[in-house]
C-alpha cells in the first residue's frame, strides 16, 4: 500500500490546486501539514499559471492499495 500527502490550497484565481508529497511519515499532524501549507503560503513559494497560493483548504492522506490479478 502507498501513501500520499494532499495539501490542497486555493489560488488567487479562485481555483484549487493540489500538491501531492509521496511517503508522508506515518505520525504525521493535522498540525503539522496546517504549518508546512502556511509557511508555503506565506513565503509565496509555488505558483499555478502566475496565480499565488492565498488560502488552506485541506489536508489529507490517500492510501492507495494495489493487488496484481494472477
Amino acid at each position: 500500500m502507498s501513501k500520499t500527502l494532499e495539501l490542497v490550497f486555493r489560488t488567487s484565481a479562485g481555483k484549487e490546486t493540489t500538491i501531492s508529497v509521496p511517503d508522508p511519515k506515518d505520525d504525521l499532524t493535522l498540525v503539522q501539514a496546517q504549518a508546512v501549507m502556511k509557511d508555503i503560503i506565506d513565503k509565496n513559494i509555488f505558483s499555478v499559471k502566475g496565480n499565488a497560493l492565498t488560502e488552506k483548504v485541506e489536508a489529507r492522506i490517500r492510501n492507495r492499495e494495489t493487488v496484481a490479478l494472477v
